[in-house]
């Protein structure tokens, strides 16, 4: 049976994928240990997710197993041998701060992870597809060089500017900027991922995420802006606006859409491809602007402080450019604006709260 392994199964991005290759007739083998639950706390977990995906897909199966462990790793692999014809590697460390508190475990899940899942790619299913879930972290704080102009609730890129129309393409350097400690262990995988579809002809795809973003966020103060922001205004919980001004621009794309781009490389593929993927012009916000669209769809103040000194490596406008993948996609459209966003993250928090 054709089968897709997906990597942080329980997440956002690896559960929205289990429920849509499970929906397109593949066997989904989960991998995901919970670990956000160590990351954060305890209402950071994502176990909830393993319950819904049980009972909705049929042939997903579970496997708690760590990244890091080649040995747990290449039982798994060799197991399923070359039926996978799909690997999406979606789990991670994902939070800045975290990677201050703990950057040898932030690198060996992000690098060293990544590394022992290409490695059994290479040796049991060379075939496979390969897509990894990176981000616009690997950049580092590059973008904040950019003109920005600031308005009453963001800051914009000067109108002059070639980016002001599509936002920030693949053209950007990763080098000569300083990079958050969860930025360069992305940016190390992302460069593997690349490397091994170069070296090896592994059909290998990184996707150089935004925020992304959905009701199957288990949002948590560190991690998850718009669904944390969204449980804090359901709540009556005061929120934390970290740097800029609150005035921070970043665009956001639902991983129904994101799921949705996979699949089209996935079915389509190319080898070493780089895309920078997110909300778009479509879809973006500041801090504030997202902060006054939950009080309007939830009826409730939202309560903030400030902390002046920002996240480091953290960007102050951030919008996704997607013409390269739309170019080579062009069936791919992104459906999903940010007040349907915000909507439909209030509903599934609405139910699960």
């Amino acid at each position: 049976m054709e089968t897709a392994i997906v990597t942080g199964s329980l997440g956002l991005v690896g559960a929205e994928s289990a429920h849509f290759l499970s929906a397109c007739g593949l066997k989904v083998i989960g991998i995901d240990n919970d670990m956000r639950r160590e990351f954060f706390n305890d209402n950071a977990s994502n176990k909830w997710n393993r319950k819904i995906l049980e009972e909705e897909c049929p042939d997903y199966v579970h496997y708690c197993n760590d990244i890091r462990s080649e040995s747990e790793i290449e039982k798994l692999f060799s197991k399923y041998n070359k039926d996978i014809k799909l690997v999406i590697h979606a789990a991670a460390q994902p939070s800045h701060d975290w990677a201050q508190k703990a950057p040898t475990t932030d690198f060996t899940i992000n690098a060293n992870g990544t590394l022992n899942l290409l490695e059994m790619t290479r040796k049991f299913c060379p075939e496979a597809v390969f897509i990894y879930l990176s981000t616009n972290k690997v950049y580092g704080d590059l973008p904040n060089a950019l003109p920005l102009v600031e308005h009453e609730t963001r800051w914009e890129v000067e109108p002059t500017h070639p980016y002001h129309e599509l936002g920030i393409n693949e053209s950007m350097s990763i080098d000569d900027s300083t990079h958050s400690l969860f930025g360069v262990s992305k940016a190390a995988a992302d460069l593997l991922v690349q490397e091994y579809g170069r070296n090896f002809g592994i059909k290998t795809a990184c996707f150089r995420g935004g925020c992304l973003t959905g009701s199957l966020h288990s949002g948590a103060k560190l991690h998850g802006f718009l669904s944390y922001l969204m449980i804090c205004a359901m709540k009556k919980e005061k929120y934390t606006v970290i740097g800029f001004k609150g005035k921070q621009v970043r665009d956001n794309i639902h991983s129904k859409d994101l799921v949705k781009a996979l699949y089209a490389f996935y079915k389509n593929p190319g080898v070493g491809k780089v895309y920078n993927i997110g909300g778009g012009r479509l879809s973006n916000c500041s801090i504030l602007e997202a902060i006054n669209l939950c009080k309007e769809i939830t009826g409730n103040k939202v309560e903030w402080s400030y902390e002046e000194k920002n996240r480091i490596g953290d960007h102050i406008w951030w919008i996704s450019d997607c013409s390269r993948f739309q170019n080579d996609y062009p069936e791919w459209k992104q459906r999903l604006g940010i007040k349907d966003i915000f909507e439909e993250i209030h509903e599934g928090l609405r139910r699960r709260l």
